[in-house]
């Protein structure tokens, strides 16, 4: 019987209310911040704009985080809120000074929305206005005022201070801040705004080149030419080629990092294959002009317009600056400075021109092999059991589908273990064989000529872009052993070298396994460190017994899903804090042994001396 709809069905909630009800709609996911767009990270990026705003209207050149357990302070040496509007501008929406273009030009948060979301997504709130030799402190509570202060003399600088506390009721006991996610974001703010220096619990962030100076922190080898450094009024790109496969881009809107392009990204792409074409006088494919790119653009417009709260992709807004559309701005502006400077820069450009006709020549060379590649995979899909789909995927209209996941095993008995207690709407898993092929220093052409690369990347399919992946998180699960170990590197190697483009965008995991299992007739632990297991043997007493687990199979199906449902454990691979993954692989994965057998050797410490320790 359906459920009467009457007037008392109708409900009005505060902002407030509608905030803590609805975050996902002011910032987007919560999390526990294993994932560097997890809400709390929204929350300090939120705070830290405002901060932001001010150093472009002139309003203090330096921004101090302090990061104390699960508190974050942010403090700028801008203008400072007005006192007696400080209350209404951290806790009533639609509130704030940036619907006058004339106060704030081309500012990052638009809609008064942010620091609201802020305070009331937050245990713990505290914001204080220094002004004019004046202060004042307001404390709130789950965004509810708690007390508010009198105005009092000061001699504290002029600028605003803003603590808080993410309330573990949205964000989970467990939330955690990542050091690595914030000095990211740190970085990008200095990158984009020169003469600025923010710092991290003391630790300066500060760049003198802009975008050049981000392209050659991120890049994960060495450009095949000098980085081009293009700037111009409310616009500024660098650029260059890798040895890479796929395409790599940061772009950036008003200092706020739009991890899903738009407009202005999509402008770029096309004025940079349109201007080599026409550089060149030469109708290259697209694919082959931009395949290895590595590339950063920011454009600065008023009122920009984006798709979500969130900021993560600019909208498709018409106005850009001089009165062009953003697409005419981006292309007029990348046509003329790029073709100028490649006809003063006579190396870079045939550099450039070598490199696009080297992935022209590849491309030819797949497209010989990958029909028959495709045959084979066809009738091996046919007989071939070794993968185990789920019924949803990324992509599919239903709320699970971010659920979706593929573990990625070693061997038919861990397979079967995990195939026995998966929830069979959202994971897949794969079975390889054994120790998959090294495919370091190899072209992508292996992926057809291996089948089980071939069969994997079918799987995820992958082959043409991200934009048909299947799976929201792949998931390595090997044993942890040596064996193991080197299963889960050979897999990272393949990713990294083929499909840099999966981690970049924090696709792929590994999964961790219990270790021991630690039991007594009425208690059982499961531990997955020597601590953990330390703790269990205190708990369980005199009469435990303890397993040690040497591999995915010798756990049966019953407890396998215990590790891989609510409470699964899973490792983020992500690229952070490294230069480069081509110096990476190639010592763990090249053929330098004689290098790689005297680190070990150097480093090598016996049973005797880690007890000691």
């Amino acid at each position: 019987m359906a459920s009467n709809y009457t007037e008392a069905s109708i409900k009005t909630l505060s902002s407030l209310e509608h905030i803590r009800l609805r975050p996902g709609m002011y910032i987007g996911r919560l999390g526990n911040g294993t994932h560097a767009e997890d809400g709390i990270y929204v929350l300090l990026k939120e705070t830290i704009d405002n901060s932001i705003d001010e150093f472009m209207m002139g309003g203090g050149r330096k921004i101090e985080v302090e990061l104390t357990d699960r508190s974050v302070k942010v403090r700028d040496y801008g203008r400072g809120i007005p006192l007696g509007k400080l209350v209404d501008c951290v806790s009533i929406i639609n509130t704030g000074a940036k619907y006058d273009s004339e106060t704030f030009q081309k500012a990052v948060g638009l809609n008064g929305v942010g620091q609201k979301a802020v305070n009331a997504l937050s245990l713990s709130y505290r914001a204080q206005a220094f002004r004019d030799g004046e202060t004042k402190v307001v404390e709130f509570e789950q965004g509810r005022l708690k007390s508010q202060t009198k105005v009092t003399k000061t001699t504290d600088r002029t600028g605003t201070l803003i603590e808080f506390t993410p309330d573990e009721k949205l964000f989970g006991k467990d939330f955690k801040f990542r050091t690595e996610f914030i000095e990211d974001m740190l970085w990008n703010y200095a990158f984009l705004n020169r003469g600025l220096t923010l710092t991290l619990n003391g630790k300066p962030f500060r760049s003198e080149h802009g975008l050049k100076d981000l392209l050659t922190k991120e890049l994960s080898g060495e450009p095949l030419y000098p980085i081009i450094h293009l700037e111009g009024e409310d616009i500024e790109i660098a650029v260059t080629h890798g040895k890479h496969y796929g395409e790599e881009y940061w772009s950036f809107v008003n200092g706020q990092h739009t991890t899903m392009g738009g407009t202005h990204l999509a402008a770029f792409r096309e004025a940079f294959v349109e201007t080599l074409r026409n550089h060149f006088k030469k109708d290259f494919d697209a694919a082959d002009v931009r395949q290895s790119i590595d590339a950063a653009i920011v454009v600065r417009v008023q009122e920009p317009v984006f798709e979500s709260q969130t900021k993560t992709k600019l909208g498709s807004t018409e106005v850009g600056p001089k009165g062009h559309t953003l697409k005419e701005f981006v292309g007029k502006f990348v046509q003329q400075s790029l073709d100028t400077y490649l006809h003063k820069n006579r190396e870079t450009a045939e550099i450039i021109k070598a490199k696009i006709e080297e992935n022209e020549h590849e491309r030819k060379e797949l497209a010989g092999i990958r029909n028959i590649a495709r045959e084979r995979a066809k009738k091996a899909s046919l007989h071939n059991r070794k993968l185990r789909d789920c019924r949803l995927h990324l992509g599919d209209r239903n709320p699970r589908a971010e659920e979706s996941t593929l573990f990625i095993v070693e061997g038919d008995s861990a397979a079967g273990s995990l195939t026995a207690t998966r929830d069979v709407q959202t994971q897949a898993v794969f079975a390889l064989k054994g120790k998959p092929l090294n495919t370091y220093g190899l072209t992508k052409k292996v992926i057809y000529e291996n089948e089980e690369f071939h069969l994997l990347q079918a799987a995820l399919n992958i082959e043409e872009s991200l934009d048909g992946l299947r799976y929201n998180r792949i998931v390595i699960a090997t044993d942890a052993d040596v064996d193991g170990m080197h299963i889960r590197l050979l897999l990272l190697s393949f990713f990294l070298q083929f499909f840099p483009d999966v981690i970049r965008n924090n696709h792929l995991f590994i999964l961790q396994t219990p270790l021991f299992r630690v039991r007594n007739k009425k208690i059982t632990r499961y531990c997955y460190s020597e601590p953990e297991k330390q703790a269990a043997i205190v708990e369980c007493g005199a009469s435990h017994e303890i397993t040690r687990f040497k591999g995915l199979g010798e756990i049966s199906a019953g407890e396998f899903k215990d590790f891989i449902g609510e409470n699964i454990r899973l490792d983020p691979v992500n690229l952070h804090h490294l230069y480069s993954s081509d110096e990476l692989l190639s010592f763990f994965m090249g053929k330098n042994t004689p290098e790689r057998q005297d680190f070990i050797i150097g480093n090598l410490r016996v049973e005797k001396d880690l007890v000691e320790a």
